[in-house]
């Protein structure tokens, strides 16, 4: 029978010492999911399995790094967070995993199913791939070596959750141990092992065509080898936690990593293809350039707004059109900003300190430290948007009159892309790569990559 990792994952510092993660209503995440992870560990030890937890000092990194060296095939891991937001009506339970992997998928809502028997209480939300998170990829999720999965058992920010977390947590740990032990003897089973590992072959498709040499499915994930990574042009360097597998003599890469590198990655079950397109290169070099053309119809806009928010457009129905045409004018990349809408509102959900009557996409603020602006009309609400990206982006004089309130004090073309925005329109380090994130979804639902 395979062994279980367990992670309650709050991320350890260098100097080891334990980040306390969301805070809220007088305790931490960090708290929460160890003394939650402290009655999971027993709970499944009772039941006859082998339980390794995962050091509390450690780090995400080593976090990883911990787990790959000490797992064996049928493991499992999990890690478990409590997820924080500044609309406290947010609640729920969700278990992210690897995107593409059908099978992880069937297992998150196993374990989501198992929780929501014991504590029917708490909503969920369901299994979501990590590229639906803010940064495109969870590293629990995509760098173990063995099936893993992320929970985010509800909000901490969330009082009826908090409860929930703190007066009904045997409850909830048992549910979350149902659920470990369903998975584990899935993916494991009763029975030893063979001796030789196989994994079955798939093929491979690259820009419309057959490539010659097959993949493989380990843990049901697409695996292709180096040497097509090669033939796409990515420099694998610059993303030194990638894990590469030797099998058969053959060094292979997960094919869901190459999305870093503008490769869209799409699966074919009845010929257990895995189907891989790339940009051109001069989409490549300009992917990230605020000033320029944008590459999706007002329709592709609104088939992926509605993918992500069903009735996003009820209040905003020509919001896309918008987009596309205040951008043509001033030359912004409408696509760029259209993203950035959809990271700033959480795809027209707002919830934060911005409400829907503010027409204010972007959260752009006032001048005097009067709070978030507010924009008479949609339309000049995204105007507002693509001047201020504008302002940030190029020296070109403006076209329409300009209504962005804080556009005098931008440094003119100190951030022509859009990792540059980051410290800047906000605060948040990973701003810029939270746009790119999404701009990256968008291209692959258009069929661009």
């Amino acid at each position: 029978m395979g062994r279980i990792f367990v992670s309650a994952g709050h991320g350890g510092s260098e100097g080891g010492r334990i980040d306390p993660g969301a805070v809220a209503g007088g305790t931490t995440e960090a708290q929460q999911m160890i003394l939650l992870r402290d009655v999971i560990v027993p709970e499944l030890r009772s039941r006859g399995f082998e339980v390794l937890s995962v050091p509390d000092t450690l780090s995400l990194r080593a976090t990883i790094t911990w787990i790959n060296e000490r797992a064996r095939s049928g493991d499992v891991a999990i890690e478990i967070h409590a997820d924080s937001f500044s609309d406290p009506t947010a609640r729920g339970a969700t278990a992210f995993y690897v995107a593409g992997n059908l099978d992880r998928k069937k297992h998150g809502d196993m374990i989501l199913l198992s929780l929501i028997r014991r504590l029917p209480q708490l909503p969920s939300r369901g299994s979501r791939p990590d590229t639906a998170t803010g940064v495109g990829r969870l590293a629990f999720c995509r760098d173990i070596a063995i099936a893993s999965i992320l929970l985010e058992v509800g909000f901490l920010s969330n009082p009826e959750d908090r409860a929930l977390m703190i007066n009904r947590r045997r409850d909830m740990a048992l549910g979350i141990a149902d659920g470990l032990e369903a998975w584990s003897r899935e993916v494991s089973g009763t029975s030893p092992k063979p001796p030789i590992i196989t994994h079955p072959v798939i093929n491979i498709q690259i820009n419309g065509q057959v490539y010659e040499e097959q993949g493989v499915l380990i843990n049901s994930n697409s695996f292709i080898p180096m040497d097509l990574v090669d033939r796409l042009n990515v420099d694998l360097s610059q993303k030194p936690n990638i894990r590469l597998v030797e099998y058969q003599g053959v060094v292979y890469v997960k094919a869901v990593e190459l999305r870093e590198f503008n490769i869209s990655v799409g699966w074919e079950n009845e010929t257990r293809t895995v189907v891989l397109r790339s940009l051109n290169q001069t989409c490549l070099t300009t992917i990230d350039r605020i000033m320029g053309q944008g590459r999706t119809s007002e329709v592709q806009l609104i088939m992926f707004l509605k993918a992500n928010h069903e009735s996003a457009l009820s209040q905003f129905p020509d919001l896309p059109r918008f987009f596309r045409e205040e951008a043509a004018l001033e030359g912004v990349n409408h696509d760029i900003a259209f993203s950035q809408m959809c990271l700033s509102t959480n795809f027209l959900r707002f919830g934060g300190q911005v409400t829907p009557s503010q027409n204010n996409f972007a959260t752009l603020g006032t001048v005097g430290g009067g709070g978030y602006a507010s924009f008479p009309s949609a339309q000049i609400g995204v105007r507002a948007q693509i001047q201020h990206l504008k302002a940030y982006a190029s020296l070109e004089p403006m076209v329409q009159e300009i209504i962005d309130p804080r556009f005098r004090f931008v440094t003119r073309g100190i951030a022509p892309t859009v990792a540059k925005l980051s410290g800047r329109w906000s605060s948040d380090p990973l701003y810029g790569d939270k746009i790119l994130a999404i701009l990256r979804r968008l291209y692959e639902s258009a069929g661009i990559i």
